[in-house]
């Protein structure tokens, strides 16, 4: 089989990247040029689904598709059910793009997220993964997300919904697996260096963290305008800002590859505090920047860490930053930065608004670029 079908990262992190890269200039386009899409979503409502069904799905699908031979030691998804779960996932971009019926739109994009999730529990029953069962859960979720927000399409829902259901599980997402890895990968790169300050096991300040995230996130769903909720939402993102300290990402300042990630799960503790802070004195705090916070942020900063670190180590290559890496890293968070600060820049809203969405497509768009050749081509050394 060619190499890009032979793990789930390879084609899923290369077209998530690529259409990032390209939806963000559409939508730019659509913004300031006021003309529509031609499927059954508005010109905003487009932009948030693609973002989160169509980039965020596809990460995630490269991510996930990799990770469970790791979980259950049985064989990856490769080959032809790889190459039939691609064609879904563009099949629904197309339909999102295109069908002005929303339930056609609905019935073709739907078929990717029920795919893999299929597989996702499939793997999970057969190698008794039951560690995992949280990630599958959260997987299902996300494809629900996803119907919700069609059916807003077609009137019945609003479409903050199932936008709302798709961020917090995102943010869960990071917080668990950033959880995981940040911390392991620190570990790893300070011991080899002969450092004797190691991020702190894993104990109560983490169950803290975690548990207070899922429920400002669970809440934040179902009631969005609660003080409450705001409050707890506040909460969770200093208590991961304490559990990220604790982490010791000040010393990874040598390894940009490293320090990366430390950046993105900082985006994550930043902006559940601006959500909450957003809920409580939204005079003071615009919702557009504390939802771009989480998502181009938090979202864009570690997926964009995670594909990076991720490819190379998949395909034999030696995991370190070069000048392609830290530039992409730098635009990822300087877009996101821009957008968080455009609702404040008064009459320069608009120019601050473009530049950062220019740096942050650009940024996935050099992926592309970058790391197509490593994506196509076969393992180093084989």
């Amino acid at each position: 089989m060619p190499p890009i079908l032979h793990y789930g990262f390879r084609p899923f992190f290369f077209l998530a990247a690529l259409h990032a890269g390209l939806a963000i200039p559409v939508w730019l386009g659509v913004y300031f040029g006021g003309f529509e899409i031609g499927g059954p979503f508005s010109g905003i409502n487009w932009h948030a689904h693609e973002m989160l069904f169509g980039y965020l799905s596809a990460v995630i699908a490269g991510f996930i598709l990799t990770a469970i031979p790791n979980w259950t030691g049985r064989l990856p998804l490769s080959g032809l059910p790889l190459a039939a779960l691609v064609g879904l996932w563009l099949a629904g971009r197309v339909a999102c793009l295109a069908s002005p019926d929303p339930w056609l739109a609905m019935a073709v994009d739907l078929a990717f997220p029920a795919s893999l999730a299929f597989a996702v529990w499939r793997e999970v029953f057969a190698g008794r993964n039951w560690k995992n069962v949280p990630v599958a859960v959260m997987i299902t979720l996300f494809g629900i997300a996803n119907a919700a927000d069609h059916l807003a399409s077609a009137g019945l829902l609003n479409h903050d919904l199932g936008q709302r259901l798709a961020l917090a599980v995102a943010g869960m997402l990071v917080a668990l697996i950033g959880g995981r890895i940040v911390p392991s990968f620190t570990r790893n790169w300070l011991a080899k260096e002969g450092s004797i300050a190691l991020p702190a096991p894993f104990g109560t300040l983490d169950k803290a963290a975690l548990a207070a995230t899922a429920a400002g996130m669970g809440g934040w769903v179902v009631t969005p305008g609660s003080a409450f909720v705001g409050t707890f939402l506040v909460v969770a993102g200093t208590l991961l800002a304490a559990r990220l300290s604790h982490w010791h990402g000040l010393s990874t300042m040598r390894e940009p590859i490293l320090l990366v990630l430390h950046v993105g799960y900082g985006w994550l503790a930043a902006s559940l505090a601006l959500l909450g802070l957003a809920i409580m004195l939204p005079d003071a705090v615009p919702h557009s920047s504390a939802l771009h916070a989480l998502t181009a942020g938090a979202v864009g900063t570690m997926t964009l860490a995670v594909m990076t670190r991720a490819s190379l180590g998949h395909t034999g290559r030696v995991i370190v930053a070069d000048r392609f890496l830290v530039a992409m890293y730098a635009m990822v968070s300087a877009g996101a930065l821009l957008r968080v600060a455009a609702p404040f820049a008064g009459d320069w809203y608009t120019h601050v608004l473009a530049c950062g969405g220019a740096l942050w497509a650009g940024a996935f768009l050099l992926f592309a670029v970058r790391y197509a050749p490593i994506l196509w081509s076969r393992r180093a050394g084989a």
